[in-house]
């Protein structure tokens, strides 16, 4: 999906509703942005990075797990 928008004064962007309720974005939730080449990509944060980390390393602990949820964060916070 893909809808136009604005850049409004201090550079503000209103994202249009109907990708909202696709994406089911709420009011004050965190948001990854990052630039590839002339795109800007908006990528949605989870609200418990805690319960997505449970469900990435799973339990019994095994370290192969633990490699793939550092390889998440990472990815997350733009490294």
């Amino acid at each position: 999906m893909s809808d136009e928008s604005v850049i409004g004064r201090r550079y503000t962007l209103v994202i249009p509703k109907a990708i909202r309720e696709e994406l089911a974005l709420k009011q004050g939730q965190r948001v990854l942005i990052r630039v590839e080449g002339k795109r800007i990509i908006i990528e949605p944060l989870p609200w418990d990075p805690y319960k997505v980390m449970e469900e990435v390393v799973g339990e019994p602990y095994e370290e192969e797990e633990e490699v793939k949820a550092e390889e998440w964060l990472r990815s997350r916070a733009g490294r």
